[in-house]
């Protein structure tokens, strides 16, 4: 660091006390630190400097980016080459399950520090294989992308971790195939994968009754028909079957991040019971968002009760009151949808037919049992009520108790029962080199 001479006080440090004249300090002689001045170097920097220094970023973090995107390819090439060159073996020369044991051992000890060559790893490379070849083939519904031959694009972007997910998941080339699309397209993390895969979007994504294609110009109408879906599921509501509106309405403010999940990618929240003042009155609307990708306002009018007409026409009012306070003349026209306990799809149609607004009608769902993977593990009604009736007895050996053990699932008194997994229990890896 540098130092300069100063005169007078010494800064940053504690006067000494006065001195005999022949102990007098010569503070013309001390050495203080010499600060840069930020403003001043700051002032220095060329015209431009600020605006190339950021472009600089942009170009080094997108070249990250496809850095990762490149080596994500090689390595679902590569564990594809592996399964073919194995089914190619198997079909030409015979070989058994055997060589593949066999080779998860060679090549780990080829490649002691690169994870992804255990045997279930090397089998998983082979069901892979026969999952975009053999079982593409035999696919009822012809899809382009899906020539039986070569690897879609989209199973070629995502993880390895990802394609396990879906190998394992589904059995449809076909779902999978839209699964993977949808994952390149929205940015999908593994476990938002899997909720979607286990709330069956594929099914529901796009089922709504709407009637934008006679409200709505193209591609307009398409996109906005992909955004809603039919049913909602609001399984993280803890609401009985006579709730009210208003406890609808609260449940799903205190869980916005779920909903938010639910509504699909590109919502985002604006407010609840949302003020629009017509005609001097005051009107409120349930809960008001904006479509990022859609470019427009998106109002929800929530129904604990089967659909009616007269909602349609409530619906029609809100969306030329939103168009005409809230629309910016950049965005899209509005669209609403009524979210309803049940509906009759005819009777829906009929409501909206004439309707100059675009509109959708969907239903929701609560929690209606436990889920499947529960049912198995936690005692049935009839096993609680022997239990209660024994009273402080002592259970017999093999009677369920709702006891948890260290895997997380239930056992039995004097007998633990590991709860079956869906997937193979090795860890799956998106990193280079794993699987």
């Amino acid at each position: 660091m540098a130092y300069k001479r100063t005169e007078g006080k010494v800064r940053g440090r504690k006067q000494p006390k006065a001195a005999q004249p022949s102990e007098q300090l010569d503070e013309s002689h001390v050495l203080q630190p010499v600060r840069p001045n930020v403003q001043q170097s700051a002032a220095r920097l060329p015209e431009g400097y600020a605006a190339f220094l950021e472009d600089l970023k942009s170009r080094i973090r997108a070249a990250q980016t496809k850095a990762a995107l490149s080596v994500n390819r090689e390595l679902i090439q590569l564990y594809w080459g592996i399964g073919k060159s194995i089914v190619e073996r198997q079909r030409k020369e015979g070989w058994g399950k055997s060589v593949i044991e066999r080779l998860a051992r060679d090549l780990q000890a080829e490649f002691p520090g690169m994870e992804g060559f255990s045997q279930s790893s090397i089998s998983r490379m082979r069901a892979f294989y026969l999952a975009w070849t053999d079982e593409a083939r035999i696919s009822a519904q012809p899809v382009p992308e899906m020539d039986g031959e070569n690897l879609p694009q989209a199973v070629r972007e995502i993880p390895w971790g990802h394609n396990i997910v879906l190998l394992f998941k589904l059995e449809d080339p076909i779902p999978r195939l839209w699964y993977a699309q949808q994952t390149v397209v929205h940015g999908w993390s593994r476990a938002v994968l899997v909720h979607q895969i286990e709330s069956n979007l594929y099914a529901r994504q796009g089922k709504a009754v709407t009637n934008f294609r006679a409200t709505l110009p193209p591609p307009q109408s398409d996109l906005a028909a992909q955004v809603v879906k039919d049913p909602y599921l609001l399984d993280f509501l803890t609401l009985g079957p006579d709730a009210q509106e208003h406890e609808l309405e609260q449940g799903l403010l205190a869980h916005m991040q779920k909903f938010l999940l639910e509504l699909g990618t590109g919502f985002a929240f604006v407010g609840q019971q949302y003020h629009l003042e017509v005609g001097g009155e005051d009107f409120y609307v349930d809960l008001l968002f904006y479509h990022l990708r859609l470019r427009c306002y998106v109002v929800i009018d929530l129904k604990v009760e089967p659909f009616k007409p007269e909602f349609a026409g409530k619906m029609n009012f809100y969306l030329s009151a939103a168009d005409d306070l809230l629309r910016h003349r950049d965005d899209k026209p509005s669209i609403g949808l009524i979210l309803c306990k049940d509906r009759n799809k005819i009777i829906v149609e009929y409501a909206l037919q004439d309707t100059r607004r675009p509109m959708g009608v969907a239903v929701y769902r609560l929690t209606s049992s436990l889920p499947r993977r529960l049912k198995g593990s936690l005692p049935s009604i009839e096993e609680l009520e022997a239990e209660l009736g024994e009273g402080k007895k002592k259970p017999k050996v093999g009677r369920w108790r709702a006891y948890p053990d260290e895997w997380g699932g239930m056992h039995k008194e004097g007998i633990r029962e590991k709860p079956q997994r869906e997937l193979d229990p090795e860890p799956i890896c998106d990193e280079v080199g794993e699987a």
